[in-house]
Formats: C-alpha cells, structure tokens, sequence
C-alpha cells in the first residue's frame, strides 16, 4: 500500500513537472515560433497569410551591426569575468570549509538585491561627479571629469558587475571537488606548480569553466536594462532591439523573428557545453 502511494505521488509530480515544462517552456516558444511566420497587423499586431520575409530582417545592416557589437559586448564580458572568476574561486577552494563558506555568502548576498537597482547605484559611481571621479580629481589623477557614463564602458562595468557571480559558482562547484592528492600525484610525476595548474587542474575544470561562460555570454546578448540604464542610444544590445520591436515599432513579427535567432544560436551553444562535458567525461586521466 505505501509503495503503490509512493508510486503515484512520484508520477504525479512528473506530469506535474511535465504540464508545467509545456504551458511554461515549450507552449510561449513555440507562439514565438508561429509569430515569427505570420504578418505585421497594425490592430492586432498579427494575421495571416504566413509571411518568411520576417527573416530577412536578420539581414539588415543595422541589426547586424547591432548584433556584431552586442557579441563583442559579451565576448569581452565573458573574457573578464573568467579572469576574474577562475583565481578568485580556486583560492577559495583551497581555503577551509568554513571560510568557504564566508567568501561565498560575502559574493551572493549583495545579488539578493534587484539587479535594476545595483545597477542604479552604479550611476553614483560612473557619473561625472561620481565617487570615481571625485577620488581621482582630488589625488591629482585627471585634471577634469572622466565622461563614463552613457558609454561602451559603462555598459561593460554594469554586464560585469551584474553576471560576475553567474561564474564564480560553477567553476567553484567544480574546483571544490577537486582532491588535493591530484596535485600531489602531479608534483610526486615531476610537474611544477605552473604544469600541475595548467595541465591538471584547468583540464579537469573545464566542465565549470564551459558552464560558467555560457552562463555569463547568453544574458550578456539580451540584458538591456543594463545598456538603458548606463550606456546611450548607441550602447543598443540584442535584447533592446527584440524590445523595441515588440514594445516600441511594435512589428511582433520580425520581433519573434529575432527572438527565434537567438534561441537557434543558444541552443547552439547548450549543444556545445554538452558536447564538450561528454568528451571531458571520456577523457583518460592525464597522468
């Protein structure tokens, strides 16, 4: 009797799990995808006749100038924030349990607060009479106001600030469980501290590593409230112009369209990341 009830509650949270997976997930995608072939209505945003020419907005010039910068954005995004990330957490996995513990919460804790308003508070920074600015003039480093807000720059600061914990915690979930006898065997094999680092441990995090930059490049295309806020109308990302279309022109069609794009070339990245966590898997043992 209990096993019979044990059974049917684990079914019923699977359809549970499933209906929500399809209203949630795959049910809106897939509006998205029909959206994306129907006809610009200027009432009713969409009707018929099915209408292919939406995807030739992928080609315009002015999109693809968009979406060139906004991949540099993230690229260099992502670069800074696996720099950043990669020494920070594996001196923290070398620390205590305890004091683990500590850094991490001193990194999650700010980032329970709304991320629209730490990036507010960035403004206080950036701007011309900001806290920066402020320390430089009054040690004599600049002679006048650093213009940093309303720039490329900015935008990259509030991209970095905003995802840098969205790599920290893979590659720390990776670099926790890494035995210390590893670096041992290497040093006992006759490798030093640099070959035990790069040829053992960047090997064998590298799952983390993959995880981390996807987790950081794919919202870095799309977070346009960070460009809104820090950057000018020419600090335009991706996800602004998938707004504009649907909130602004309001041309659902090629917004959905874009949308579409974007989703393919995410889901080419998630292929990736498995593809290469599956070949890490098989590797054989570096020593």
């Amino acid at each position: 009797m209990l096993k019979s009830a044990d059974n049917f509650c684990r079914q019923a949270v699977l359809y549970f799990i499933f209906v929500w997976f399809g209203l949630m997930v795959f049910a809106p995608n897939l509006l998205v995808l029909l959206a994306s072939f129907l006809t610009r209505d200027p009432v009713w945003y969409l009707r018929l006749p099915l209408n292919l020419q939406n995807y030739a907005a992928l080609g315009d010039p002015q999109l693809l100038s968009v979406i060139l910068k906004s991949l540099n954005l993230a690229f260099c995004t992502t670069l800074f924030c696996l720099l950043v990330a990669y020494p920070f957490t594996y001196f923290i996995a070398r620390f205590a349990k305890e004091r683990r513990a500590l850094f991490l919460m001193l990194i999650i804790v700010p980032f329970w607060t709304n991320s629209l308003m730490r990036n507010y508070a960035l403004i206080t920074i950036l701007s011309e009479n900001g806290i920066l600015n402020t320390f430089l003039l009054k040690h004599g480093v600049i002679a006048a106001p650093l213009k940093l807000l309303n720039t490329d720059l900015a935008v990259f600061v509030g991209m970095t600030y905003t995802l840098l914990p969205f790599m920290i915690l893979p590659i720390y979930a990776v670099l926790e469980k890494i035995d210390r006898a590893v670096l041992e065997v290497a040093h006992d094999l006759g490798a030093g501290p640099y070959a035990a680092f790069f040829r053992v441990i960047v090997p064998v995090s590298a799952p983390g590593i993959v995880a981390g930059c996807i987790m950081v490049f794919l919202p870095a295309l799309t977070l346009f409230y960070v460009s809104d806020i820090l950057g000018g109308a020419d600090s335009a990302v991706l996800g602004s112009v998938i707004r504009d279309r649907f909130m602004v022109v309001k041309d659902w069609p090629v917004g959905a369209a874009i949308n579409v794009g974007l989703t393919v070339f995410m889901l080419f990245l998630l292929h990736l990341y498995y593809k290469s966590g599956n070949s890490v898997d098989q590797e054989q043992p570096i020593w």
